[in-house]
């Protein structure tokens, strides 16, 4: 058992910390005043390599694995960062790496690991089935050598600033198929082609993060835009899940090590009553706890990405990972704020607006209490709870 970073692993860890270094906080506070995308960002990170860490050499990729592409987006946090305006390229790619045929990769995969072509976008949510992905109501009928697509998805992120989306829709009604999962297939969608066949409304939230109403009317999309065969959707996008988590866990480990490092060394430095405030049990003691619970779940991260990138099952572990990462981040923002007090609170100190952008990750992209569902019933073999 190994728990050293290889050479290859610390120069990646290396390379993505220098890039980071000209992206400081006022660039990223002034993107979050001005709710902006970070168009240059992501652009420096595609053209360095990083966001084709995932797509093998052939198709002019990196070639990484998961583990590399994790320490690739937790470094990206523990800069400051926020990786989530393009993480989803490297999990999204899970699905067209495993189950796209011979034509698509060489076509697409190239395009997308030059920068030609952003895959950002995952429409899969919708607004009546939420997590209950089998009961989603976008329809794909075929017609001929094409499927006409009608429907709606919510809370699709970065549908603005990509070219491509990978769409999950019915191909055959709910009631006409024996397994619940079954009767649901993966599409990849031009978004230039569709033209008016899909209008995107933006959703305001608490983060600056670009996420839509999607609203699809007659999208006509050729049978060569579906991925792997009719149906089977579901179990393709379970890979995307799994990478989707491990990613996540990793991003989560970078917020909370942002955090960490800020807190304890502020409350080293501050002086109040005549000693550093660190001094007090009651303000040094949550952030060492939170330390704990991060270095934890940064094990299981580890784990979970090697058994992925082993081709072992890793369903639980990847839940797992994102489950504690996303719990000690969360942890590891509270006592960073309390910490500063009102300072905390204070835009300059990029406190608040990282406080927010690692509160997302509780909820979502799968809300915890889901994560614990599904730990007590396929780990722990207990009768489901919902």
């Amino acid at each position: 058992m190994e728990f050293n970073l290889t050479e290859e692993q610390q120069h990646i860890r290396a390379a993505v910390r220098e890039l980071c270094r000209k992206f400081t906080g006022e660039y990223w506070r002034k993107l979050d005043h001005d709710r902006a995308y970070p168009e240059e960002f992501v652009q420096t990170l595609t053209e360095a390599g990083w966001l084709a860490a995932l797509i093998p050499e052939e198709y002019d990729g990196a070639g990484l694995g998961i583990t590399e592409a994790s320490l690739i987006l937790e470094e990206i946090n523990l800069s400051g960062g926020n990786s989530a305006a393009c993480h989803a390229q490297m999990y999204i790619m899970g699905s067209l790496l495993r189950y796209g045929n011979a034509e698509q990769k060489s076509y697409y995969l190239p395009k997308i690991a030059r920068g030609e072509l952003r895959l950002q976008a995952f429409g899969v949510t919708e607004p009546d089935a939420g997590s209950d992905t089998t009961k989603i109501k976008t329809a794909a009928v075929r017609q001929g050598d094409s499927y006409v697509i009608n429907g709606q998805k919510v809370w699709t992120s970065r549908f603005q600033h990509s070219d491509l989306m990978l769409l999950l829709a019915r191909t055959t009604p709910l009631e006409q198929v024996q397994d619940r999962t079954g009767g649901l297939s993966l599409f990849l969608v031009d978004l230039h082609a569709a033209g008016d066949s899909i209008e995107a409304r933006p959703i305001e939230a608490m983060v600056n993060h670009e996420t839509n109403q999607v609203f699809i009317n007659d999208l006509r999309v050729p049978a060569s835009a579906l991925v792997g065969e009719e149906g089977k959707g579901f179990r393709y996008i379970l890979d995307s899940w799994n990478a989707e988590r491990i990613l996540i866990a990793a991003e989560c480990i970078g917020d909370g090590r942002w955090f960490v490092e800020k807190a304890s060394r502020y409350a080293s430095d501050r002086v109040v009553f005549g000693k550093p405030i660190g001094t007090n049990q009651g303000v040094q003691f949550p952030i060492a706890q939170a330390h704990a619970h991060i270095e934890a779940a940064d094990l299981m991260r580890f784990k979970a990405a090697w058994l992925f990138d082993n081709k072992q099952k890793c369903g639980a572990e990847a839940n797992l990972a994102k489950l504690l990462a996303s719990q000690a981040s969360w942890e590891a923002a509270n006592a960073c704020l309390t910490t500063h007090g009102g300072y905390g609170l204070a835009v300059e100190y990029d406190i608040e607006r990282k406080f927010r952008e690692t509160r997302l990750y509780t909820v979502a992209p799968v809300n915890n209490n889901l994560v614990l569902a599904y730990i007590g019933q396929h780990v722990l073999n207990m009768p489901k709870s919902y």
